[in-house]
């Protein structure tokens, strides 16, 4: 039988809080399970579990479709927040077009889990974001806007996946990303990405040069033929 997908088979996850030496050597000690509920959308029926980080109070989501045994390997997608993208449906990134892409293609396959992560611009905030965005009116690329503003290029943590997939009992996952170091990061974190599954949807005229930069400052992996 399926271990996830029904609200039954859902775990009360809760990692302990107490300052011992070992959890202090442990970095996931401050992420924390909440709740579940179902969710449905115009994809496909989910279910939504909420985490949060108790060292400052960040919310995170993962959306879990359908059912797995311990041992299978979980198409999943990592996404981080994009207000723009997601939810205003700008074509300045690919971000939304991923995120539904990622959808859709978890309802196809039949599971699979979308862990969407609370950490806009790469991890500088929103309004950070509008900033950047305003240089890169004036002509700075991304990476660029970024650094001109004190920060690095890509601030983003991925620790609370960790605490995501063991709740969710996922050992072995095919990644859809374009994104090396999500592969990286899992890996460190004893999950085993079986398969990257490229996600190029969404490529415009808008964001070529965004994706591009991407791809030659960030390490990412696109068809370049789509980018010209």
């Amino acid at each position: 039988m399926g271990i996830v997908g029904k609200l039954n088979f859902i775990p009360r996850y809760r990692l302990l809080r107490g300052q011992t030496a070992t959890n202090m050597s442990n970095p996931y000690t401050s992420f924390e399970f909440v709740s579940s509920a179902k969710l449905p959308t115009s994809f496909g029926q989910f279910v939504i579990h909420g985490f949060v980080d108790t060292s400052n109070g960040q919310e995170h989501i993962a959306l879990s479709h359908g059912e797995w045994a311990e041992n299978d390997v979980v198409p999943i997608r990592i996404h981080s927040e994009c207000l723009t993208g997601d939810a205003l449906f700008s074509t300045k990134c690919d971000c939304g077009f991923q995120l539904e892409r990622a959808m859709q293609n978890i309802v196809a396959n039949g599971c699979g889990i979308l862990l969407y992560l609370r950490q806009e611009g790469r991890g500088i905030g929103l309004l950070n974001k509008i900033k950047a965005y305003r240089l890169q009116d004036e002509g700075y690329d991304t990476v660029e806007a970024n650094e001109h503003l004190g920060f690095d290029a890509d601030l983003r943590d991925y620790s609370i996946c960790k605490t995501m997939l063991d709740t969710l009992k996922v050992k072995r996952v095919e990644l859809m990303t374009n994104n090396p170091k999500k592969v990286d990061a899992l890996t460190d974190m004893g999950i085993e990405v079986v398969r990257r599954q490229p996600i190029d949807h969404g490529i415009t005229d808008a964001n070529k040069a965004y994706l591009k930069t991407k791809t030659e400052k960030l390490g990412h992996t696109f068809n370049t033929d789509h980018l010209k």
